[in-house]
């Protein structure tokens, strides 16, 4: 099935762009492209990097998966796939909201680091906040920080609100 990711939203780009920063995760995604394969293959090829940044495309929703069965008397497993083969970029934003989307995207995760922190001692210990208070709270506009927060593998951004981000039932952390 080919499935296109529609960017209508600048900050949309962050996690596409993260996508394919590193070697293995440019690597990985090639091959969920082709085929589905499993935690255990991606393990054996890929390592506990491998494991990590699986589970960073599922959290940006890049992968779809499905349980399999490996053969009779085994238990079944979950494979991978990615969920989209195109990406349709229709946004637009000033020059100064493109280019601090791209930054953020190419950041250094130390830098990065401060920032989420920063992020999420300003949401408190409720761990869910209107976007608007927070961008007022830490002195930054509300692409940036919604930006940041889509880079964010501890925080999600819902409705208007950030919220700490909840492991789901079919998440692979």
């Amino acid at each position: 099935m080919n499935r296109i990711k529609v960017v209508n939203d600048i900050t949309d780009l962050v996690p596409v762009l993260r996508a394919v920063d590193s070697g293995v995760k440019i690597e990985l995604f090639d091959r969920l492209s082709r085929d589905w394969i499993t935690e255990a293959d991606v393990k054996k090829d890929f390592g506990e990097e491998g494991l990590s940044v699986l589970a960073f495309f599922d959290r940006m929703k890049l992968v779809e998966s499905r349980w399999t069965s490996p053969g009779s008397g085994k238990e079944p497993v979950k494979s991978f796939h990615t969920y989209y083969s195109t990406v349709s970029i229709n946004t637009t934003a000033s020059l100064a909201e493109f280019s601090e989307i791209l930054s953020i995207a190419a950041m250094e995760d130390k830098d990065y680091a401060q920032e989420e922190r920063r992020i999420m001692d300003a949401i408190g210990v409720e761990g869910s906040r209107f976007i608007s208070d927070v961008a007022e709270d830490l002195g930054m506009s509300s692409t940036r920080l919604k930006g940041l927060v889509k880079r964010s593998e501890k925080l999600d951004y819902h409705g208007h609100r950030i919220e700490v981000f909840k492991k789901g039932p079919s998440s692979t952390r």
